[in-house]
């Protein structure tokens, strides 16, 4: 099936529109997709985040200082790292550390975690059952000793919690 609007190519892409009542189906090639803005194999998606990454990476990192400072373990830039906005390593966070300080600093405005940290959740021991685990501990004691009128109200109050 051609193209419905260059009758050049072979459709590979079906947009169906529904504006009024006729419902309008169009079958586009690759290249009229992406001139009417749908992404297509052609067409490949900017990442606007790691290309401000990168802008600030160029700015902020002076060439004599790019090319002296090595990662001890991959061998690895700054330079390296500005060009492809990835480090080489795990070593490379220790070995370049100042200059990823001043560029969170720049980018987020701060190089510490502000937000929400994780907190583990409390073992689930609830009050009751600490309570409920003394008062029983003390009722064998009682028991143990012989005093049963002590025993009887542990007993009672055992039974309440339950």
């Amino acid at each position: 099936m051609l193209c419905d609007v260059c009758r050049e190519f072979d459709a590979v892409i079906q947009v169906t529109q529904v504006t009024e009542p006729p419902v309008k189906q169009l079958n586009l090639c690759e290249k009229c997709a992406a001139e009417r803005g749908i992404e297509t194999q052609l067409s490949v998606p900017k990442q606007p985040l790691t290309d401000f990454i990168l802008a600030v990476q160029q700015k902020a990192l002076p060439a004599s200082e790019a090319d002296t400072t090595r990662c001890a373990f991959c061998q690895g830039t700054l330079r390296d790292f500005k060009n492809t906005g990835r480090l080489g390593c795990a070593y490379c966070y220790g070995a370049f550390e100042t200059n990823l300080r001043d560029l969170l600093r720049r980018v987020h405005g701060n190089s510490r975690h502000q937000g929400k940290q994780y907190v583990p959740p409390v073992e689930a021991v609830s009050e009751g059952a600490t309570v409920l685990a003394e008062l029983r501990d003390r009722l064998k004691r009682a028991i143990d000793q012989e005093q049963f009128e002590e025993a009887a109200k542990l007993r009672d109050q055992i039974r309440v919690i339950e």
